[in-house]
């Protein structure tokens, strides 16, 4: 089975976390129907050991190939969630085939898929893609990756191809921030690590942003608007102030490559009280120590404009950049590289102006760069994915096993 075959079976499951319901892991029942069901194709092609845990983390252990049992044990992770940002996942693939490089309409959502917007489709031609109706996402960030993991460990078995030690992990909830935090590293038992939630296949990311997030909140005085004058202090104007004063130009909309940024997420209010969230993300670690303060230097100066208590900031940290780690385990990029290079393509190493499971299992002692599995576009109804990429990806992994056994 090739692995654009499998993302259409898992693309229909509709695995959607709720931030809603952040504290419950999954915090969408679907995720729980995906790892089952991966679970039961884990045990069919051929892994040991497969379970699912409570919070829908399934596992999947391949032992080392006879005389390669002191290969150093390759753990390869994808997730199983996604995002919710056209409220829910229900579904309908199509397939392209022999893509001729025209606009595709997107079912009748009336949305297309362009060529002038995605130029990167011209290099498609002849290919097959799978595409929305329009109405919802894809899925392929990540079940595109979790497709290449699947397909990767079936040839693995099937062709009887030496290894080491192989470990697999799907893990839920990785769109709102969870992701493999409560992954049991003991139990998955890899001293290097790979996510498969990136785009073009010969990428390697391990370059990620550090990243917060802001809530600030208003305190106003309401009063009667007709006896307001030299009273009345509105919430929300507050607000309006407070966001006039970050650098105009710091947006996600106005920045690229290593260029940080302060984006709002969500507004809130009326004239008494209002709140205002923001991601703060830089990958220089001192530039984003400065984004945080000055958060907190506005908050100060409208405090002291206003009165103590107007305002009132919170800032959580949410993930740091993994190069820190991944530089000190230079051969698990240097693997990557050479084995895409096996496959005629040339690598790039673009700074994630996002987060990946990776960096979190890096911090937590994984070094695990992220890779690309042939989708695009994710998080809206333009997202698609290349099947002749995914394919590119499998050889990929494929090649990384081998180069580990040679190493």
């Amino acid at each position: 089975m090739r692995a654009y075959e499998r993302l259409l079976k898992y693309a229909v499951v509709n695995t959607t976390s709720h931030e809603e319901n952040m504290a419950n892991v999954p915090s969408g029942a679907g995720e729980f129907d995906l790892a089952n069901l991966l679970a039961e194709e884990m045990t069919a092609i051929g892994l040991q050991g497969v379970y699912v845990d409570e919070h829908a983390y399934v596992m999947g252990f391949l032992p080392a190939a006879k005389g390669y049992e002191s290969i150093p044990s390759i753990g390869f992770n994808a997730h199983l969630d996604t995002v919710d940002d056209l409220g829910g996942t229900d579904t309908h693939p199509q397939v392209i085939t022999d893509y001729d490089g025209s606009v595709i309409p997107l079912g009748t959502s009336g949305k297309a898929l362009d060529p002038d917007q995605f130029p990167h489709l011209r290099d498609c031609v002849g290919k097959t893609l799978i595409v929305t109706d329009g109405t919802s996402v894809l899925g392929a960030d990540d079940k595109a990756g979790i497709a290449v993991i699947m397909t990767m460990v079936e040839r693995l078995i099937r062709e009887n191809l030496p290894h080491g030690p192989i470990s697999v992990c799907f893990s839920p909830d990785e769109e709102i921030g969870h992701g493999a935090a409560l992954l049991d590293l003991k139990a998955f038992g890899a001293k290097y690590g790979y996510t498969l939630d990136g785009s073009a296949p010969n990428m390697v990311e391990y370059e990620t942003f550090n990243a917060a997030q802001a809530c600030v909140r208003f305190t106003g005085f309401s009063v009667h608007p007709g006896s307001a004058k030299g009273k009345m202090v509105n919430a929300q104007l507050l607000a309006m102030e407070f966001n006039g004063m970050l650098p105009p130009d710091e947006i996600p909309a106005r920045t690229e490559g290593h260029e940080g940024f302060y984006h709002l997420t969500d507004s809130s209010g009326n004239t008494s009280e209002a709140s205002l969230t923001y991601i703060l993300r830089d990958h220089d670690a001192e530039k984003f120590d400065a984004r945080k303060k000055k958060i907190l230097g506005i908050a100060e100066k409208l405090n002291a404009k206003y009165g103590p208590g107007t305002v009132s900031c919170s800032i959580r940290d949410q993930y740091r950049n993994m190069a820190e780690v991944i530089a000190k385990y230079p051969e698990v990029v240097r693997i990557a590289e050479a084995a895409i290079r096996d496959v005629g393509l040339e690598p790039e190493f673009p700074p994630v102006r996002g987060g990946t499971d990776g960096a979190q299992l890096s911090f937590r002692g994984l070094p695990c760069p992220n890779l690309g599995a042939g989708g695009y576009a994710f998080h809206g109804p333009y997202e698609h994915a290349v099947a002749e990429e995914m394919d590119q990806s499998v050889e990929i992994l494929l090649n990384i096993v081998r180069r580990f056994t040679e190493a």
